[in-house]
């Protein structure tokens, strides 16, 4: 998939997990592929309000909830440091797709990490 926001194309999604040994990079990469899909559908459906946007981060958070069973597989989970991280890409995501005034927490209200 070829973005054409430059800065989510240049983004470094979930560096503090890939920093952290706790949390496999093959798992992580699966996060972030996540957030690239979700970037994706932002550039191709042009969502045209925040209501239109949480619709996409539900779809994106759901993967999320579903990638839970890859981390606890692989001896980690989702937890405070990981749940900063994928909100915070959430919020950066949102804010370069010109949503800004996105509630970080409406972003990911799916959650269940």
């Amino acid at each position: 998939m070829s973005l054409t926001n430059r800065q989510v194309a240049t983004h470094a999604f979930l560096r503090g997990m890939y920093e952290d040994q706790y949390f496999p990079d093959h798992v992580v990469d699966k996060g972030k592929a996540i957030l690239l899909r979700l970037c994706g559908r932002i550039e191709a459906e042009r969502p045209s309000d925040l209501a239109a946007l949480y619709v996409l981060t539900k779809a994106a958070t759901e993967e999320f909830n579903a990638l839970e069973a890859d981390f606890e597989a692989a001896g980690s989970e989702i937890e405070t440091v990981a749940r900063e991280v994928i909100a915070e890409d959430f919020w950066f995501v949102a804010s370069a797709y010109g949503f800004a005034e996105a509630d970080a927490e409406r972003l990911i209200a799916a959650r269940y990490w």
